[in-house]
């Protein structure tokens, strides 16, 4: 069959994925009988308020390049999809959505805004998922999962059940991470530094009964001074050795408070003497329980200054109380310098307000138990990072880990299952069940048995130990195994400045809009040529613009070959003998055979970018710029003519066996048109070549 002369992704995409879906062949359980073996990946769920990005794209090429080549390899394979709720993320989407219409969630109230949020996920949340399938995804999309669906939901409540009957999850009022805008607590992980030029101010904390002599502090942020309970120094820095166990007066109040002594202190930061403000800072909190100094809270969940602190600052922004503080310490002279300082501004990772570090109310999960759980999957190689570099920080923040705080102050999430509780859960508890939970856990499903545990998950470094270390201590936790076989940690993608890619900064790379330019294959060829193990990748439009050329080239080369074989009979049989072969066919195909060897071990090893460079240099070089050109003299010889062209199909078609999972809607199109006695019904369950 003879194939037009140029190729149209925009009408052969739409009408192969159609093909795809209609052949069922995305399913496991439609798969052909001889497909046995399972191999399982299951799509880290995009945002229900996310459109594609270049790290989605990225992701969804790797995974799909996989699941396709183990397709081939006769593996049962299931890359099972689904959504996430989103918690803080979608609530923040459709309050923006009421602010345009004057009102706000609390105008609605929780049952109304609820409504609210699902109308919203009924009408946006399957937009990314849509765009995966632009993108040529192999999802077995009957199977789609929402972390908030019914089913879902029950096994987020088990798990929950579970930790708090075993003792793991319990209440305390702890400092906690609260973002002032959002109005609940937040993760160290949720948080995004900023950093930021500002100043440190160096005050004068007088002595009892020695007004005139004092120690001097020093602090990036005088406003919480309202709230000290102590001053602390290094029991190694032996300027202070002689001041412990002295009390100073709190500038601006009354009060007294103690001078000790902490290890945690850095002898090197400013003076060596620190204040101690333990309702508004993680360290001095653990410092004021060492020491039991007790706490005073001074800011509220408003960012505002509360009745605890003195008079003259009550109901003042942390902004203005930090002004007027230290306004009020020079007219006092107790504020000795101040010098310029840069650090880093914690920020909400979704609204980008400040956070504020408040005493709070909250459920925690117990971490000391599960802990090990994760270190041994990994140290006992049950899990393997890829590459291996990346377990040095998995393992780092297992060393450092504090108790999880797994409520949230939102309406939107899953409610924590304890009567009179109006807290959902963080959505990184959901979250951690994935694996699993998707599979029909807790109940003993079909799927749990074949499917888990999983092969691969691809992901990014970013969500580390936010995810992959809490799905991995709870698949060992509820199904006594790893939840994963490697975990594939992708680069980044920048810009080709090497920058951030940003919609709100405007760096961002719509992958939906390189498809809509160059088409499917193409885009996914270019990103697959990026590849690499290195910690960044930047972005260059030409490797898409070069991923066209190739596809164009394949195409070319397709028409050519069929056009040599046109006269045959209607199908042709591309086994050939041996014996009389010529140097080029030797060649070619020696050539052909160290490629297959190539790509199998590079995509063995997640090298999908070496992969895709081996195949382009066979194909462009070896087989179009050599071997097709000798074919036209070898093709006029009556005694070589039905051996090269059986020897141009079977390059061919081994070449877009090879090249299917990288490029897969161009390469089942040739397929579908390649005249051969045994074809099957898609490429996609066609023989891996070995």
């Amino acid at each position: 069959m003879v194939i037009t002369k140029s190729y149209d992704s925009k009408k052969v995409e739409k009408r192969i994925y159609r093909f795809w879906m209609k052949s069922g062949f995305f399913n496991p359980d439609k798969l052909p009988k001889t497909h046995k073996k399972t191999y399982t990946i299951v799509l880290p769920p995009p945002n229900i308020t996310g459109t594609l990005h270049m790290g989605h794209a990225l992701n969804t090429v790797i995974q799909d390049t996989l699941i396709r080549q183990k397709r081939m390899q006769g593996f049962k394979t299931l890359w099972l999809p689904g959504t996430d709720h989103a918690g803080i993320a979608a609530q923040n989407v459709v309050e923006k959505e009421l602010k345009k219409e004057g009102l706000t969630r609390f105008d609605l109230g929780r049952e109304k805004f609820t409504k609210r949020m699902w109308a919203w996920k009924k009408k946006y949340g399957s937009i990314i998922l849509d765009q995966l399938k632009e993108m040529g995804a192999s999802c077995d999309w009957s199977r789609n999962r929402f972390t908030m669906d019914k089913e879902y939901s029950k096994a987020v409540k088990t798990a929950f059940l579970h930790y708090y009957k075993k003792g793991l999850i319990y209440r305390d009022k702890k400092v906690i991470n609260w973002c002032l805008r959002c109005q609940t607590s937040l993760s160290d992980l949720e948080l995004e530094y900023r950093e930021k030029k500002g100043y440190l101010w160096f005050i004068k904390y007088p002595f009892v009964n020695s007004k005139d002599k004092y120690i001097t502090v020093a602090t990036t942020r005088p406003e919480t001074m309202l709230g000290d309970m102590a001053v602390a120094v290094n029991p190694k820095d032996k300027r202070y050795k002689n001041l412990v166990g002295k009390k100073v007066i709190l500038p601006l109040t009354s009060r007294k408070i103690p001078i000790i002594s902490s290890p945690l202190i850095d002898k090197e930061f400013g003076t060596g003497a620190v204040k101690i403000t333990p309702a508004h800072d993680l360290k001095d909190s653990q410092i004021g329980r060492a020491n039991n100094l007790g706490y005073i809270q001074i800011i509220d969940e408003k960012g505002r200054i509360n009745k605890k602190a003195p008079l003259p600052y009550q109901g003042l922004s942390v902004i203005e109380a930090r002004n007027k503080v230290i306004e009020d310490l020079k007219e006092a002279g107790l504020l000795e310098k101040t010098e310029d300082y840069t650090h880093q501004i914690p920020k909400c990772y979704r609204c980008n307000a400040t956070i504020e570090l408040i005493p709070s109310l909250q459920w925690f999960l117990r971490m000391r138990s599960l802990t090990p759980l994760a270190v041994k999957s990994v140290k006992s190689n049950k899990t393997k990072f890829v590459p291996k570099r990346w377990e040095k920080v998995y393992f780092d923040w297992l060393k450092n880990i504090r108790d999880w705080c797994i409520s949230r102050q939102l309406w939107w999430g899953h409610k924590i299952p304890i009567k009179g509780e109006n807290d959902v859960l963080d959505t990184w508890f959901s979250s951690a069940l994935w694996p699993f939970a998707t599979l029909g856990w807790p109940e003993k499903t079909k799927d749990l048995s074949r499917f888990y545990p999983t092969d691969v998950l691809g992901t990014d470094r970013g969500i580390i130990n936010l995810w992959v270390t809490r799905m991995i201590f709870s698949g060992m936790e509820f199904m006594k195994k790893a939840p994963f076989q490697y975990a594939y940690i992708h680069a980044t993608v920048l810009t080709k400045e090497g920058k951030r890619m940003s919609k709100s900064l405007g760096t961002g790379i719509n992958p939906i809009d390189l498809i809509e330019k160059y088409g499917a294959d193409s885009t996914r060829f270019g990103i697959a040529w990026l590849v690499t193990e290195l910690q960044d990748i930047k972005f260059v439009e030409d490797n898409i613009v070069m991923g066209k050329k190739f596809c164009n080239k394949i195409w070319n080369a397709s028409r050519f070959v069929l056009l040599q074989i046109k006269d045959e009979k209607q199908t042709i049989n591309y086994k050939f003998k041996t014996k009389n072969l010529t140097a080029s066919d030797k060649k070619i195909l020696k050539e052909l055979k160290k490629t297959i060897k190539s790509v199998n071990n590079n995509l063995e090893k997640f090298l999908f970018g070496k992969a895709a460079q081996t195949l382009y240099k066979f194909f462009w070089h070896s087989f179009c710029d050599k071997y097709l050109e000798e074919s036209k003299k070898q093709i006029q010889d009556q005694k070589l003519k039905t051996q090269t062209k059986q020897i141009l199909l079977y390059v061919l078609l081994t070449s877009i066996k090879l090249l299917h999972p990288f490029i897969p809607f161009i390469t089942e199109e040739i397929y579908q048109k390649l005249p051969l006695k045994s074809r099957k019904k898609s490429l996609m369950i066609e023989e891996w070549p070995k």
